[in-house]
Order: C-alpha cells, then sequence, then structure tokens
C-alpha cells in the first residue's frame, strides 16, 4: 500500500430533553492520503431525526497545497433522491479563482453554475461533521486564541445540508479555544478546540446556526467530538478509529 489510510465512525446523538442520548444519526469516513501530497475525503452520513431523514454521500479531494480540487455529493432526504452535484475548483495557492458545479434534481431539473470567488475564501464546508474538523487545519493558532469571522463556500447553506447540491457562499466566526486532551468511546487524544459561532449578520442560510464546539486531533485535525446547542440540541462523538500507513 502507498498510500496512508484513516478510517472511522461518528455517532450523532441528541441532547433534546425528551430523546436525551438517543442515537439520531451516524457517519462512516474514510480519509486518503495519496504519496503525492494529494487527499481525498469520503463520508457517509446518516440523520434519522428529525424527520425527514437525510442521507448525505461525499467524496472531496484535495490537493498537496490544501487547495479543493474537486467534489460530489449526492443527497437523500425522506427516502427519496434530492439530488445529485459535481463541483470543480479553478484555484490559485490562496484559494482565490472560480468554482463551477454540475447538479440536478427533480426539483431544478439540470443546473450549470460557474461562480466567481471575488478573492481567498477560508474552506469548502461539506457538511459531514469530519470535514468540519478538517477545515480547522486552516486557521492560524499562531497568536493563541482568537476569533475570525471567514468566508466558506458549500453545496448547500441548510443547517443540515438538506437541499439540491448548488453553489452557496456565507460568512460565519470561527473561534480557536485552546488545547485539551480529551478520552472518548474511540480514546484518548490531545485536541485542538474550536467553536463556530453565527452571530453577525444574516445567519448561515439566513437564520442563525446555533454555537458549534468541537476537539480534533492536533496531528491531523480529525474530529473527536462536539455538539451543537440550541434549537439543534445535538453532540457527536467518535467512537471507531483505524489509522493504517504505508510500510516502511
Amino acid at each position: 500500500m502507498q498510500h496512508e489510510r484513516i478510517r472511522g465512525r461518528i455517532r450523532y446523538t441528541s441532547k433534546k430533553p425528551e430523546m436525551l442520548d438517543a442515537v439520531r444519526g451516524d457517519e462512516l469516513f474514510n480519509i486518503t492520503k495519496h504519496s503525492d501530497g494529494k487527499t481525498t475525503i469520503r463520508a457517509h452520513c446518516e440523520i434519522f431525526e428529525p424527520a425527514p431523514t437525510v442521507m448525505r454521500d461525499i467524496i472531496y479531494s484535495f490537493d498537496e497545497n490544501d487547495t479543493p480540487m474537486d467534489c460530489h455529493v449526492r443527497m437523500t432526504v425522506g427516502d427519496a433522491f434530492m439530488g445529485s452535484g459535481w463541483f470543480r475548483f479553478d484555484l490559485d495557492e490562496n484559494r482565490n479563482g472560480a468554482i463551477e458545479c454540475e447538479s440536478y434534481g427533480p426539483s431544478i431539473g439540470r443546473v450549470s453554475q460557474t461562480v466567481e470567488t471575488n478573492g481567498p475564501f477560508f474552506a469548502f464546508g461539506t457538511h459531514p461533521i469530519v470535514g468540519d474538523g478538517m477545515a480547522c487545519r486552516f486557521f492560524d493558532r499562531s497568536g493563541g486564541p482568537a476569533r475570525k469571522r471567514l468566508k466558506f463556500f458549500l453545496p448547500s447553506p441548510d443547517h443540515r445540508g438538506a437541499t439540491t447540491p448548488m453553489i452557496a457562499s456565507v460568512e460565519i466566526g470561527l473561534e480557536y479555544v485552546g488545547d485539551e486532551t480529551v478520552t472518548v468511546e474511540a480514546g484518548t487524544f490531545d485536541c485542538h478546540h474550536f467553536c463556530f459561532v453565527d452571530d453577525e449578520g444574516p445567519g448561515m442560510g439566513g437564520t442563525q446556526h446555533p454555537a458549534y464546539d468541537m476537539w480534533v486531533t492536533q496531528d491531523g485535525f480529525i474530529f473527536v467530538k462536539g455538539g451543537v446547542g440550541g434549537y439543534m440540541a445535538t453532540w457527536y462523538e467518535l467512537t471507531e478509529l483505524e489509522h493504517t500507513r504505508p510500510a516502511g
């Protein structure tokens, strides 16, 4: 095997009083780090609660400079096909350039988009929890704890990503809180603590997203645990992790 492989599972549970700690979803992910420096993330996500259910399949790749290359998104909502989209990124090393999308869904038919980024952007948010954690690797922590308002592109501005994939842009705050060692079902990890905060402007997708705390590994930004408050009242935790490196 020439590449490095990281596989894991994240459990979604509810923090709503009427279903406290009940399982409300699940995510399986597979990260491939190739010998040429490029990386591909594959994630299969299912949200059982609240209705309608959401099933998401993501394949997302970026190059040796952490610049997005391409992404495929397939959505099933209420156990019915919602749509499928393919994104291609034509960007320089600062993530400035254009994003293309070819998307199809029963509600929109076939749609082609090309959107100029109009300057650098922080990351392309794909909605799987593992992707949320890996996006934090771009945050400059050299000055210690800090908070910044950042520009993201997304395949959906919906809080659950439950729309036909198309190019969307949002701004949201991200805070680096500090470092902690945490223990979850998958093991004990040295982590960075981050928090997404959506308390300025119209909010993500026009609606304020509740604060979202997360802890990610220091050596790879793998999501370990985290939760969203407010009306979402949900918790995410890494339950399995397998890391395979090339021989030699």
